[in-house]
């Protein structure tokens, strides 16, 4: 196996025994990038010198006898988390020249452990969208068939994962936008608690529902990543100040006892007839391994779409309106009154999704419509919760399917908005929940495409997840399938 095909664990070992140094392996991954990249697309900026530099830090820490799980590994970086001295676009024409002058609370945690930059990946622009066909500045190709989609709006990390552009990649997940890519990639992908990873550093898009997590390519590294990236940060306010576990402790096959609720909304008309079928051929795994999986219910599942695209898009309409062509990026050079560059700016600098979503932010927050559409929306998104918390109740973990159809092709959505906000149905609610959702490989199509189980926990109880998940990998092969390119 070449080594831009190893995961991070495996990684760990051979730098630990000095089979192969940080160097060797960084780059493997850039000339595997040099290979496939002009075909996949993922990367928006490639930082090759900064990482053949790190890896050489990484090395020498290695050779001092420092060494943490994470030190000399790889990893890609979505552009929408701040890296001091390296641009940083949201996929947005209008932020196409920023640089930030700090970085992301995760970032630094990253390079602490030792972590190699390979570049930012690419996305849907300030990640608005399931496809990656909304970012501004390139298109991002499904490594497993590159006429499809790689999901979004980290469908640039996913797809690095994927292809072998990267041992592992941060993303961030608003309504699906971690789980819905990496299901689409054939990886796995986490979306922890709200409030479990510092957000300080992440270009906001929702405040309420954003939040940061990684895509990898077993279990095993989700675990491990997560252990540095979580914990306390006081520059967030939104952070919770609770005890990070060693989440790699909890790996082991025995699910004895757990109850798995499958909740009857999620299987519904018009789902994929083989991502139905791989979803309930996952369940069975889960049963033969001891779990007890029960029927529940949602029932206010069926609101979350129309309370996601109100809630996300008031929130968008106020984030965004910092990027007037005074302080940050692109400033239409063109017009004379001030009130001119602002509309100017705006119009030239925003994407057409982007601009239709702050429209409806705007209207549903403003006079005379507000108690109608934004209070109303968050008085269901309390009940979308109490759904949730009724049914831990009864059950451990929820299984789901993570999108009701495998990728589809590009272009094949993109002229009808409400069908593509469709495809984030089995996702969005754990964004208004606050809870912690993990998506990872359960099968393949007929035509070869990826199919992903999404497996929920109640707030913090990502060592449950993974541990259902860490399971399931050993009973099945999905997760070792790579792409041909």
């Amino acid at each position: 196996m070449e080594l831009y095909q190893i995961t991070i664990a495996q990684a760990h070992e051979k730098l630990k025994n000095r089979e192969i140094s940080s160097r060797e392996l960084t780059r493997s991954v850039l000339n595997r990038i040099d290979q496939v990249e002009p075909a996949v697309g993922a990367y928006i900026t490639l930082t090759a010198e900064l990482a053949l530099e790190q890896a050489r830090q990484a090395d020498q820490q290695i050779a001092d006898g420092n060494i943490s799980p994470l030190t000399g590994i790889p990893l890609a970086v979505k552009d929408l988390i701040s890296t001091k001295g390296i641009k940083t676009t949201c996929g947005s024409r209008i932020l196409g020249n920023y640089i930030p002058p700090y970085d992301a609370t995760i970032m630094t945690r990253l390079q602490a452990a030792g972590c190699v930059l390979l570049g930012k990946a690419n996305m849907d622009e300030f990640a608005m969208g399931s496809s990656t066909e909304n970012s501004a500045l390139k298109v991002t190709r499904n490594p497993w068939n590159l006429d499809h989609i790689p999901g979004g709006s980290s469908g640039g990390s996913a797809a690095a994962v994927a292809a072998g552009e990267s041992l592992a990649a941060i993303g961030s997940d608003t309504g699906g936008s971690i789980r819905q890519p990496a299901s689409h990639c054939g990886v796995v992908g986490m979306k922890p608690t709200y409030g479990r990873v510092s957000r300080y550093g992440l270009v906001a898009f929702a405040s309420s529902l954003d939040q940061i997590g990684p895509l990898t390519r077993d279990v095993t590294d989700c675990a491990l990543l997560l252990n540095t990236l979580g914990g306390y940060d006081p520059k967030d306010s939104t952070s919770v100040p609770r005890e990070v576990p060693d989440y790699t402790r909890v790996l082991q096959k025995d699910l004895k006892g757990l109850r798995l609720g499958i909740p009857r909304e999620y299987f519904v008309e018009g789902m994929h007839p083989e991502v139905e079928q791989a979803v309930r051929k996952a369940i069975s795994v889960f049963e033969l391994q001891g779990a007890h999986c029960l029927e529940i219910s949602l029932p206010h599942t069926e609101y979350a779409v129309a309370v996601y695209y109100i809630i996300a898009t008031a929130e968008a309409s106020s984030n965004l309106a910092r990027y007037d062509g005074v302080k940050y990026g692109y400033r239409d050079p063109d017009e004379r009154t001030l009130m001119e560059m602002y509309q100017q700016t705006r119009s030239k600098g925003f994407g057409s999704e982007v601009i239709r979503r702050i429209m409806l932010g705007t209207y549903v927050l403003s006079a005379g419509y507000y108690d109608a559409y934004y209070r109303k929306a968050s008085q269901v998104r309390a009940l979308i919760h109490q759904d949730f918390q009724k049914a831990f109740q009864s059950c451990d973990l929820i299984l789901t399917p993570v999108a009701p159809t495998p990728a589809f092709r590009l272009g094949e959505k993109s002229s009808d908005p409400l069908e593509m906000y469709l495809t984030d149905i089995f996702t969005i609610s754990v964004n208004l929940a606050g809870i912690p959702g993990m998506s990872l490989p359960c099968g393949f199509s007929s035509q070869g495409l990826p199919i992903g189980l999404q497996i929920l926990g109640n707030h913090f109880d990502e060592e449950k997840i993974l541990l259902a998940g860490y399971a399931f990998e050993q009973a099945t092969d999905h997760h070792l399938r790579r792409p041909s390119l």
